[in-house]
């Protein structure tokens, strides 16, 4: 069944305005006077360290509902800020499949899959119309030589995605579908609720198809377990519009395989 509009549940800080690449007409952005600022960048800087910040971000870009940010092969230059929008990165499996590897919103830092051989191994794609702060990669490490917070956050960042992934495959490898739906609504509603929003009502951006790319799971099972949640007063879900209705019956079915 075709999925009805989604209506907008974006950080949206500053006007959209035109959703086209910017590379043409690129905006300086300040660091320090953005409201994603704690999210994406060190904490506890000194003024003057907060304009030396200001020096590593090069451009603003739009990106189209859509549209590649990068692609899988590509030269690595530079890590994006998301500042508003949603973006999936994927890689292709040999059956010509994309396979979903992840999500990302505003306030995260996405392209770090480029760093270790100078290439991005994936393809990064706006769910909805986004923007992004360009972060040339060789000034962020000329920088981090000068502002230790920085260098360190940078680190925090990678050391996040890498618990990330751990959590990924033990997600994949010992839990069942139930588990995996209701620690991805957990995780999601979590991240969202750090960014202002309700602690217990997400707009999926993804489809269910991309869930289920994600969690490994059939898009049938995906459905089946949302309705499942649903029957069982979980959740209310209206097209993508999720409220999750009980929130500790969820984290119990995810506790649940620790102690199986």
């Amino acid at each position: 069944m075709k999925e009805a509009p989604v209506p907008t549940q974006t950080v949206n800080l500053i006007p959209s305005g035109s959703t086209e690449p910017m590379d043409a007409h690129s905006i300086k952005v300040a660091c320090s006077n953005c409201n994603l600022r704690e999210l994406c960048m060190p904490v506890g800087l000194s003024a003057e360290e907060l304009v030396r910040i200001d020096e590593v971000v090069a451009t603003r870009r739009k990106i189209k509902r859509g549209a590649i940010l990068f692609r899988n092969g590509e030269p690595f230059q530079s890590l994006f800020a998301i500042r508003t929008g949603f973006f999936k990165t994927c890689v292709t499996a040999e059956d010509g499949r994309d396979q979903v590897t992840g999500f990302q919103m505003a306030g995260e830092i996405i392209g770090l899959d480029g760093i270790v051989n100078d290439h991005h191994t994936c393809d990064a794609v706006a769910l909805e119309d986004a923007e992004v702060c360009v972060m040339p990669f060789d000034r962020i490490g000329d920088l981090s030589r000068e502002v230790n917070a920085l260098q360190h956050h940078v680190h925090r960042i990678m050391s996040r995605e890498i618990v990330r992934e751990h959590g990924v495959m033990l997600l994949l490898g010992s839990m069942r579908a139930e588990e995996r739906l209701a620690a991805f609504l957990l995780n999601l509603v979590q991240r969202l609720h750090a960014r202002g929003f309700s602690r217990s009502e997400l707009v999926l951006r993804m489809t269910r198809e991309e869930i289920g790319s994600y969690l490994g799971l059939k898009l049938e099972t995906v459905s089946r377990t949302f309705s499942k949640f649903v029957e069982d007063g979980m959740v209310e879900v209206r097209q993508r519009h999720v409220r999750i209705l009980d929130t500790d019956s969820l984290r119990a079915i995810v506790n649940r395989q620790s102690t199986i």
